[in-house]
């Protein structure tokens, strides 16, 4: 029988918030807050923290969590992932949860995995929701555009779908980076180079869908900000406090 893991990859390293993983938000680091959303994912056999860093392995010891220590080389959290996965032999989906989610849906992270287990040719699925008027021309907003099916066509730091008359308000999606693979898959997406878009983007999905990857996307509602400053730590810290 196939199994499922989810990895959370944790590096202390960050840019433009180092040691964000052990930031204390309400009390908590907020890696534990990650973890303790992804516990609970409905049909998830093992949850994985992955980190190069023993001051975040420690941590995520002391919360009970299951750690691997992973190379400090890597480019991206989706190859950390990797080197986890290719010790779980059993396990056939993969889910990439990023350390800096507290508002990760339970149920949205499921609903990714049964995805994947409904659709045999789907390598890997991932989450949409509407996208803010006001992110249209944020970079930092991933705009997703997917065909009829709910497979994604492109995604792209531009505002897309472009509307050349001006009188059609086209729905737009923010993409939401959270993956699931099929464990087959991410090991073989990890060897490849980095692709024409993907360099121009910036964003690796694009490496999937340059070599004819089938991207499952679901629609859904955004649970809360992720954290990438210390600036949305704060407005997270007070969403946290709010639901006590």
């Amino acid at each position: 029988m196939s199994r499922t893991a989810i990895v959370i990859p944790a590096r202390w390293g960050s840019t433009r918030f180092p040691g964000k993983p052990l930031h204390l938000l309400a009390g908590k680091p907020l890696i534990q807050h990650v973890w303790e959303r992804c516990v609970r994912v409905p049909g998830v056999d093992q949850v994985i923290v992955a980190t190069d860093d023993t001051r975040i392995l420690e941590v995520a010891f002391s919360f009970g969590a299951e750690v691997a220590l992973t190379s400090s080389g890597h480019p991206s959290g989706t190859d950390r992932i990797a080197e986890v996965a290719k010790n779980l032999r059993s396990t056939d989906i993969l889910v990439n949860v990023q350390g800096d989610e507290p508002f990760l849906d339970p149920k949205l992270a499921g609903k990714l995995i049964r995805a994947l287990k409904d659709d045999p040719g789907a390598q890997m699925a991932t989450a949409a929701s509407a996208l803010d008027p006001a992110d249209l021309d944020n970079p930092n907003a991933v705009k997703v555009v997917c065909d009829l099916a709910g497979n994604a066509i492109y995604f792209s730091r531009s505002p897309i779908p472009f509307d050349r008359d001006g009188d059609s308000n086209p729905s737009r999606f923010r993409h939401m980076g959270i993956y699931a693979y099929r464990r087959r898959f991410l090991l073989d997406f990890v060897q490849w180079k980095p692709t024409p878009l993907e360099k121009l983007e910036k964003l690796e999905q694009l490496r999937a869908l340059e070599h004819g990857a089938k991207i499952r996307v679901l629609m859904t509602e955004s649970t809360g900000p992720g954290i990438d400053t210390p600036e949305d730590a704060i407005a997270a810290e007070q969403i946290l406090l709010a639901r006590k």
